[in-house]
């Protein structure tokens, strides 16, 4: 192995280190509660880092981040590192994953929406299949056709708005994360053409009607409680 690829790679390692932490502190802050669910930003973290350093690089994140998660802070158990890793690697893997077969804002905004649709339908299978069993601990009569009643009006309601909430931070947040990036040598330069000024006026201000939509929706429609702090 070439010292210039070890150098790379111990890079990559880097950042990919720097995000699951930037990941977990996510846990911390910015948090909305919507009945036995939680929304946090660690999803668009993830993605982002995804989409850097490839859609590998955001399943281990965020498999790493729900293992961190679970034994720190969470009282969900088992139950909840199950959760977080569908919810964060179900995002974060096909955004990133189509954004590496195609590097433009258009391959970007493609990415983030199917990270969007798949999020949603892992999480309304995983919620069927998993949800019942961990009510039971505090409703003994829960089960499957509980579970699927909660489906329009909160889980499937949730699960969207949270995966439209992380699309909109991502999409915002990327460029200058991966710009800091390119300027700290963590990643190689750009390749191709700049994306034009307009491109990024018109997809920050995407961005922020969707987070404020998306955060509207929570707390006014969905009820949820939102807090600075843990």
């Amino acid at each position: 192995m070439s010292k210039t690829t070890t150098k790379e790679r111990i890079k990559k390692i880097c950042g990919a280190a720097l995000f699951c932490a930037l990941a977990y502190l996510c846990v911390f802050f910015f948090r909305i509660k919507v009945s036995f669910l939680t929304f946090d930003a660690k999803d668009a973290v993830l993605a982002i880092g995804g989409m850097i350093f490839g859609p590998v690089s955001a399943l281990l994140t965020s498999l790493a981040v729900s293992v961190l998660e679970m034994i720190t802070v969470s009282d969900t158990g088992f139950y909840g590192l199950v959760m977080n890793f569908a919810s964060s690697a179900s995002f974060a893997f096909f955004a990133s994953l189509v954004y590496r077969w195609r590097r433009s804002y258009a391959g970007a905004v493609t990415g983030l929406f199917t990270g969007v649709c798949a999020m949603t339908a892992i999480m309304m299978g995983a919620n069927l299949a998993l949800t019942p069993f961990y009510l039971r601990s505090f409703m003994p009569d829960a089960d499957v056709s509980y579970v699927a009643s909660m489906i329009p009006t909160l889980l499937l309601p949730f699960n969207l708005t949270k995966a439209i909430l992380n699309a909109g931070l991502s999409l915002l947040l990327y460029k200058p994360v991966s710009t800091a990036l390119r300027k700290a040598k963590l990643t190689p330069p750009a390749d191709g053409a700049k994306p034009r000024a307009l491109y990024t006026v018109i997809s920050t201000v995407a961005a922020l009607l969707i987070i404020a939509a998306a955060v509207l929706y929570f707390i006014f429609v969905l009820n949820g409680k939102f807090t600075l702090t843990r």
